[in-house]
């Protein structure tokens, strides 16, 4: 038994949470965008937001002790996955867009650019690829401002037009805010437009279980740190507006003997043209003619320890939801998904990776679970 769990694309995923917002705020859900069977969200004029990233469901279950304010939001808060790949890049551009990582195209921390050599890496982005033409549907941020809506995104300045940024969040106001007290600031101003969507991100939980991974006191603190916010944004908000708080994805720590270094097992390079995608989700682009081959020898090295699939398979369980035809090449020609606490690494051309002690990605319930958390 692969312990998977699938995304819940159009029931209760992070792509369903602002067509929820917008029927909450009694517009309707953004144009383009389906409306979630599984995701019901009161009625309110003004949302917040506020999506903490790597803040796994079942990562809160376990230390609730260390967030008293957020775990005491669980026992009515809907159940929901990330998307597939479950990483940040994906999961953002699905939270702004309302799509599936099949449609809105960002299938991956990195992927192949179509007709070349390159991986695109969403986070840093490439200053050749135009973001607009890589995700050119309509936001359902701007969907929802079409609609009448005031929304505002509220992140570090360092992140005001970036590439990711444009490709998943344009159509809001972009307000650029590095302190938490500038954060929870903006978001007050903002939602007293109504109707409003006002969205806030923190990226420092996850950047700490990265590093020290979410066993850590480190990561423990931060959990704590990140609570005691969340509850100050709660009370610094009038009562007529509602907040949710999400997540991107959960996390695993991955100890050094679940580690396969490709450049250490080194059948496991051979046909590769590209090594893509991340430890916990590899995506591999063929060279012509071997994708065959690639697929016989991952799973004969990986055996257990992950699910090996051509990219057709992988499209027909549904894990990127419906693929459009310009964005099919993008994806590996064969992925692989890793179980438990494994992890697929290049130490020579992911050095960095490596490092890490934290590691997200791939489908177990400790990465693709996600609160969706209502005060």
């Amino acid at each position: 038994m692969e312990g998977f769990l699938a995304p819940a694309y159009g029931e209760s995923s992070l792509g369903d949470v602002v067509p929820a917002v917008g029927r909450a705020l009694g517009v309707g859900v953004p144009t383009g965008t389906v409306d979630p069977t599984g995701l019901v969200l009161p009625e309110a004029a003004s949302y917040v937001v506020f999506l903490v990233d790597g803040l796994g469901s079942r990562l809160l279950e376990r230390y609730a002790h260390a967030a008293p304010y957020l775990s005491s939001l669980r026992s009515v808060a809907p159940s929901a996955t990330a998307g597939v790949p479950s990483t940040t890049a994906t999961s953002l551009t699905s939270l702004g867009t309302g799509l599936v990582p099949g449609a809105h195209g960002v299938v991956g921390f990195t992927s192949r650019i179509p007709g070349t050599d390159r991986l695109l890496n969403a986070l840093f982005w490439d200053k050749d690829v135009d973001p607009l033409e890589w995700q050119p549907h309509p936001t359902a941020f701007a969907g929802l401002r079409s609609a009448g809506v005031s929304v505002t995104v509220v992140n570090k300045r360092e992140f005001g037009g970036s590439g990711l940024t444009v490709a998943a969040h344009r159509g809001a106001d972009y307000v650029g805010a590095d302190k938490v007290g500038e954060r929870i600031a903006a978001a007050v101003a903002a939602c007293a437009d109504r109707p409003s969507l006002t969205y806030l991100y923190d990226g420092d939980l996850d950047w700490t279980g990265h590093r020290y991974g979410v066993a850590s006191s480190q990561w423990l603190q931060q959990l704590a740190i990140i609570d005691a916010e969340a509850e100050q944004l709660r009370e610094a908000l009038p009562a007529s507006v509602r907040l949710v708080v999400v997540a991107d994805h959960g996390m695993v720590d991955s100890p050094p003997e679940a580690r396969i270094d490709v450049d250490t097992v080194t059948e496991l390079r051979d046909g590769l043209a590209l090594f893509g995608g991340e430890a916990r989700f590899r995506q591999l682009y063929c060279q012509r003619g071997a994708v065959d081959d690639v697929v016989a020898t991952w799973r004969e090295v990986l055996g257990d320890r992950a699910t090996v699939l051509r990219r057709e398979e992988a499209i027909g369980r549904g894990w990127f939801g419906a693929v459009g035809t310009g964005v099919l090449p993008r994806i590996g020609d064969v992925v692989a998904a890793c179980h438990g606490d494994h992890a697929i690494l290049s130490t020579a051309e992911w050095g960095y990776e490596a490092t890490l002690v934290g590691l997200h990605g791939s489908l177990t319930p400790e990465e693709m679970l996600i609160p969706v958390l209502v005060d």
